[in-house]
């Protein structure tokens, strides 16, 4: 469920990207730090440029977490599991839908033009594993909705477990 922004989300997302978010309209997952660790953004920037990422997984240590686990191969494996298996061929396409559902939602609710309905989704939905960081970012936002995000949070570990990734000014963290 997505939450209002507070000036210290934003002071803890700007210090997470090391630079300006683009686009947040709202923090879709809190990490069990309490500091945002998945944003929803608009699906255009202000500008009007498309921006299809809907969730974005802003935590330091869960992208590097995420980032070990590219590393490793896992999409390959992933994407192969995808070609074999038609249970999870169907889970995933579910999960591509939902994707787009949202982002439809997200831009009604930021009152600019949706994106095309072909538009792709994230990280390499319906067909193949591309990016880990947005089937994270999209299972931590909808618990359920991606069967990848949902195997890569589990090989994660712990992340939160060292505390907040960032010190955000005023808040004692």
């Amino acid at each position: 469920m997505s939450e209002e922004l507070t000036s210290t989300d934003l002071a803890a997302v700007r210090l997470q990207l090391g630079r300006p978010p683009r686009a947040m309209r709202a923090v879709a997952h809190r990490c069990p730090c309490g500091l945002p660790d998945v944003v929803e953004t608009a699906p255009r920037l202000a500008d009007g440029t498309p921006f299809p990422t809907l969730y974005y997984l802003t935590c330091v240590r869960a992208c590097a977490a995420v980032g070990r686990l590219e590393a490793s191969g896992l999409m390959r494996e992933m994407t192969a599991r995808l070609d074999a298996d038609s249970d999870l061929r169907e889970a995933y396409l579910a999960a591509h839908r939902d994707y787009a559902d949202r982002r439809l939602a997200s831009a009604r609710a930021a009152g600019v033009e949706p994106l095309p309905a072909d538009a792709a989704t994230a990280g390499g939905m319906p067909r193949r594993v591309k990016c880990l960081h947005a089937l994270v970012a999209h299972e931590l936002a909808v618990p359920g909705a991606n069967p990848f995000g949902r195997e890569a949070i589990l090989a994660m570990g712990q992340w939160w477990l060292a505390g907040p990734c960032v010190d955000v000014p005023g808040t004692g963290e």
